[in-house]
């Protein structure tokens, strides 16, 4: 499995927003990127239950408006949104925690853009983690996305494991980290602290982190 890290990272424009939701301190996640395909396609590639499963995870349940779902091993949740072929809208829970992802499709020319927002309420986890804990999840999964649509293969879970261990997966765990520690600070951060967590999650999806540490993944 070969990925052009620097290319396909360089690729996506990210951004951390910090607010409040439902009277609690939040913070979302954004990863916006365009792809080579068009916007009924790119739909159909992020909707249909036999096509989610040849880039990200197979998924179970009801996938329209109100309906329940579930990744295998992942996040569940419930569709709280659904307007084809532009936009959808679900809650993402996860570890006993509730967030929210809001993807959108939108056409530029030849090409359709991807915008996928992930909120979270800033409780312990997000403090000791930061935006990289989702945001090096869906940097991956878009990159799947990217490969999927590029070349019709579906994913080998097991070789993509593999992958992750490898020299050029950590590699992009690194450069992903980086990029989302950038995107911290740009929300108003202090440096420092942004740099603690992006070294602490980065130390994890390397597998440098001690194993009795929490993950700090939430589902993505």
């Amino acid at each position: 499995m070969e990925i052009d890290v620097a290319r396909v990272l360089g690729l996506v424009t990210r951004s951390v927003t910090n607010f409040e939701k439902d009277g609690k301190a939040a913070s979302a996640v954004t990863l916006t990127r365009l792809y080579d395909t068009s916007v009924d396609d790119l739909w159909d590639a992020v909707t249909s239950r036999e096509r989610i499963l040849r880039w990200f995870l197979p998924v179970e349940g009801d996938l329209r408006l109100g309906g329940k779902y579930q990744l295998k091993g992942n996040a569940g949740g419930t569709v709280t949104a659904c307007t084809p072929p532009t936009h959808f809208a679900a809650t993402w829970e996860f570890g006993g925690a509730v967030g929210w992802i809001d993807v959108t499709l939108t056409a530029e020319r030849s090409q359709a853009r991807l915008t996928l927002e992930h909120t979270a309420i800033i409780e312990d986890h997000w403090n000791r983690f930061g935006p990289g804990a989702v945001g090096i999840g869906w940097d991956l999964a878009i990159a799947g996305l990217e490969r999927y649509l590029a070349t019709g293969a579906s994913v080998d879970h097991e070789t993509a494991e593999a992958w992750m261990g490898s020299s050029a997966g950590k590699e992009f765990m690194t450069i992903s980290g980086e990029y989302w520690r950038v995107a911290h600070v740009a929300s108003g951060v202090d440096p420092d602290t942004a740099k603690q967590r992006s070294d602490r999650t980065i130390a994890f999806y390397r597998g440098e982190m001690p194993p009795d540490i929490a993950h700090p993944g939430t589902g993505s």
